[in-house]
C-alpha cells in the first residue's frame, strides 16, 4: 500500500526535494503550535463563513473556498514566508527560473457529506503546454484540524509525478495525507492529488498556499486579491513573492497611466507600485 514519508519539521531544504522529485510529495509534522493555528483559525473563519459553497463536483457542493489570504490574514501573511517552506520552494523550482511566486491562498473547508474530489494534477491550471520536464509548482496544505482518513484527508498518489498524463491510478496506489493540526502537506504540482471524502460529523480545514515560477500567470491575480493600496505595507520579501517585482529580466514592468507629474512618467518596475 502506497504512503508519504513523514519527516520532523526541521528537515532541511535540500532533503525535502530529494524526496519532492521522488515521491511528489511529503508531510512536515507539527510545524506549528496549537496556538499558532488557534490564531490562524481566528482571523480566517469570519471569512471562510462568509463563502458560498462551490457551484461543481470538482469544487465541491459541501466545500467552502476562501481566498485573498495575503490580504485577510496576518497570520497566513507569516506561512506565506515561512523561512523553510520558501527554503523548499526555491531548492525545487529554482532550477526552472530565476525567481518564484505565489500563485495561490485558499482555505478548504470541507464539510461532513462531501464526497471525494477526482484526482487531477494542479499543474493543469496551464492545460498541458508545460513540458513535463518542467515542473511549475510547489504546493501545500496546512493541516489547521486534524486530517483523518474519516474527515476527507487529501488523497496522493505517491510517485505519480512521473507517470505520463494518461495513466490512472489504482486503488492501491492511493493514500491519504493524515497528519496533526498543524502540520503541511508538501506536494508538486505534478503529482495526483485530490480532497477526500469527509464521512466523519464535523469539517476538515486545510489552508492552500502554492507557489509557482516567475514567469506563469499566477492562478490567483495578487494584484487584485491583494491590490498596491494593502501590499505596500507589506515586506518586500513578501511583496516579490506576491508578484510585485519582475518576473525575469523584463517580466512585469508597466506604464504609468497618469500625466507627467503625479506619479512619475514612463515604464515602472513593479515594486514602484508599492512604494519600493
Amino acid at each position: 500500500m502506497a504512503e508519504l514519508q513523514k519527516l520532523d519539521k526541521s528537515t532541511d531544504a535540500k532533503t525535502i526535494k530529494e524526496i519532492m522529485d521522488q515521491d511528489g510529495a511529503c508531510i512536515l509534522q507539527d510545524v506549528l503550535s496549537n496556538a499558532e493555528v488557534d490564531q490562524l483559525m481566528s482571523e480566517l473563519m469570519p471569512f471562510v463563513d462568509r463563502t458560498p459553497y462551490g457551484a461543481d463536483a470538482f469544487t465541491g457542493t459541501l466545500t467552502r473556498r476562501t481566498g485573498a489570504l495575503a490580504a485577510r490574514s496576518a497570520a497566513c501573511r507569516e506561512l506565506i514566508i515561512h523561512p523553510n517552506i520558501v527554503d523548499s520552494a526555491n531548492e525545487f523550482l529554482l532550477r526552472f527560473s530565476k525567481k518564484i511566486q505565489v500563485h495561490l491562498t485558499q482555505t478548504i473547508y470541507i464539510d461532513p457529506g462531501q464526497g471525494a474530489q477526482v484526482l487531477h494534477r494542479d499543474r493543469y491550471a496551464w492545460d498541458k503546454h508545460l513540458s513535463a520536464e518542467v515542473e511549475p509548482q510547489f504546493n501545500t496544505i496546512w493541516a489547521l484540524t486534524d486530517f483523518t482518513k474519516q474527515n476527507g484527508a487529501t488523497r496522493v498518489v505517491p510517485g505519480s509525478n512521473h507517470w505520463k498524463w494518461q495513466q490512472e491510478a489504482k486503488d492501491d496506489q492511493i493514500c491519504q495525507a493524515e497528519m496533526s493540526r498543524g502540520s503541511v502537506l508538501l506536494y508538486s504540482g505534478s503529482v495526483i492529488h485530490s480532497g477526500g471524502e469527509n464521512l466523519s460529523e464535523l469539517a476538515r480545514m486545510g489552508l492552500n498556499i502554492t507557489y509557482c515560477l516567475g514567469w506563469l500567470r499566477q492562478e490567483e491575480n495578487q494584484y487584485l486579491s491583494c491590490p498596491p493600496e494593502i501590499a505596500r505595507n507589506f515586506s518586500s520579501q513578501l511583496q516579490k513573492l506576491l508578484g510585485y517585482t519582475h518576473g525575469n529580466y523584463a517580466l512585469g514592468y508597466y506604464s504609468d497611466p497618469f500625466p507627467e507629474g503625479e506619479l512619475g512618467a514612463g515604464i515602472q518596475p513593479p515594486e514602484h507600485a508599492v512604494g519600493g
